[in-house]
């Protein structure tokens, strides 16, 4: 990632309330190393003797460890405090879904590891539900890391080590048996370290512009799947080409005397003008028109240009995902030519990564310019509305925020119907995609020279697994007790 830092633009309206975006500051010139092909395998072998592969095996709590159910605890005091009962409600489900709630436990369990020092762009939460499809710029459906919030430079293996964990408690969620679970748990680090092989081997803009194509993966998976399961996933991504913001209007809003309205569905979407005293929502409503400036200033001149052809029509609270529940998150509806043509953004909260406190702060003077920077160096295609705002709302407290597209042909895998069999060819998939998220932000040679050609650290990264996965029941136990002691309030899905 590039080392430049930030000015800070500051823009106040008539309300007092300030919006700050972020533009390059010129930094001085620095001469960039650049080492052999011999050298950076050299520096990827000899991490061999500080952090042997087989080491990554290795799981055992810490005496220190600190109570699972604070640490989510801890998270709680930023977020919005009626949906906190929510993300507890969808954490506990299952020890899967809380597994997707807990990046922070995690994190601070892998901080008391060995680590390699080959350094990425970390996802920060590469769990297997963060992966999935959608459109790139030229419209085709590319297949990638879809979540960077905690995104933050770090050890590849902390990636790498969330994500064959996520397959290791799917697994069991799917009642697979333990040798099942081993081959599936076994086929994230293989696919991974034959990716990042192939990868070093590639010309630097040959690795630059590699992307997942679906169609293409799709046509690899031929081979490996049943007909019924192809058969599945080709009508997910002919779905996905129609989930765009077109279906977000249909699905929600309507029309209220002739003008579209978002349609209220308490908790999980409440406009914005509910959440505020009749009096103040028109000032609400200029604060968000600044918000929308700030961030507009964010865009490459050609898509400004663009976001200009929409004017702000409503915006309103939602809640997303699981271990994001409670974090600050809106849509917001745009217009263009007519009530017909419709622009959905997303504007999610981007608070300190959960890595922070393990790996360092970030050099991005925001949160929001953090996670967007992570992503397009991760991502070979992203959103061409992807922007970041920094905020003061009208509670006086300044929070930070990143912007997307709401639907850009999203393609998610189910998991919950996945065999035995599929979810080990998802597992190559994920694994394969996530090494080139890496290979495009760490030195892939030297990576592929520690990890090797043997099945060492595939084998170790498949025994972690297993067992970080008996760790994450213990959690959720936890969790399940803190709620029926009255330590935490749960609040289920209506």
């Amino acid at each position: 990632m590039s080392t430049n830092q930030s000015d800070t633009l500051t823009a106040r309206d008539d309300n007092g309330a300030v919006a700050v975006s972020a533009s390059p500051r010129p930094t001085p010139a620095r001469r960039v190393p650049h080492f052999s092909l011999a050298d950076r395998a050299a520096h990827g072998k000899a991490a061999r003797a500080d952090v042997p592969r087989r080491l990554h095996a290795a799981w055992e709590p810490s005496p220190a460890r600190r109570d699972p159910v604070d640490l989510l605890e801890e998270q709680a005091t930023t977020r919005v405090p009626e949906l906190v009962p929510l993300r507890y409600g969808r954490m506990s489900v299952s020890p899967f879904t809380f597994f997707r709630g807990a990046a922070y436990v995690m994190a601070a369990d892998l901080a008391g590891a060995p680590r390699t020092g080959l350094q990425v762009q970390l996802c920060g939460d590469a769990h297997l539900a963060n992966f999935g499809g959608f459109a790139a710029p030229d419209r085709r459906l590319v297949f990638s890391v879809n979540d960077f919030d905690e995104t933050l430079p770090g050890p590849f293996e902390w990636d790498l080590k969330r994500l064959a964990a996520s397959f290791a408690v799917a697994g069991r969620d799917r009642g697979f048996a333990v040798p099942q679970r081993q081959t599936v748990n076994q086929a994230v680090g293989r696919a991974y370290r034959e990716a990042m092989a192939r990868f070093a081997a590639l010309p630097t803009l040959d690795l630059w512009y590699t992307r997942v194509d679906l169609e293409g993966l799709l046509q690899r998976l031929q081979g490996q799947l049943a007909p019924k399961v192809l058969a599945r996933f080709e009508r997910g991504a002919a779905k996905a080409r129609t989930k765009d913001s077109l279906e977000a209007l249909a699905r929600l809003t309507q029309l209220v005397d002739g003008e579209r309205r978002i349609v209220s569905t308490p908790p999980q979407v409440v406009p914005i003008e509910d959440l505020v005293p009749p009096a103040e929502a028109e000032q609400l409503e200029e604060y968000v028109h600044g918000v929308l400036r700030a961030y507009r200033r964010t865009l490459a001149g050609d898509r400004q240009r663009l976001l200009e052809r929409f004017r702000y029509v409503q915006a309103a609270r939602k809640v997303v995902g699981v271990g994001s529940v409670g974090t600050r998150a809106w849509i917001v509806l745009m217009l263009g030519r007519d009530d017909e043509d419709p622009l959905f953004l997303q504007l999610k909260a981007a608070e300190a990564s959960v890595l922070e406190p393990f790996l360092g702060k970030s050099q991005f003077t925001t949160h929001g310019q953090r996670v967007v920077e992570g992503q397009r160096l991760t991502q070979t295609a992203s959103d061409i509305m992807l922007g970041w705002i920094r905020t003061t709302a009208l509670d006086g407290v300044t929070r930070d925020f990143y912007v997307r597209q709401l639907w850009d042909a999203k393609v998610s895998a189910r998991i919950e119907v996945m065999d035995a069999a599929t979810l080990a060819a998802y597992a190559e998939v994920c694994g394969s995609t996530l090494a080139l998220g890496h290979a495009r932000s760490g030195d892939a040679v030297a990576i592929a020279s520690y990890l090797g050609t043997s099945d060492t650290f595939d084998r170790a990264l498949a025994s972690f697994a297993e067992s970080y996965a008996d760790q994450n029941e213990r959690d959720y136990a936890a969790l399940k007790a803190a709620a029926a002691a009255g330590r935490i309030v749960v609040e289920s899905e209506r």
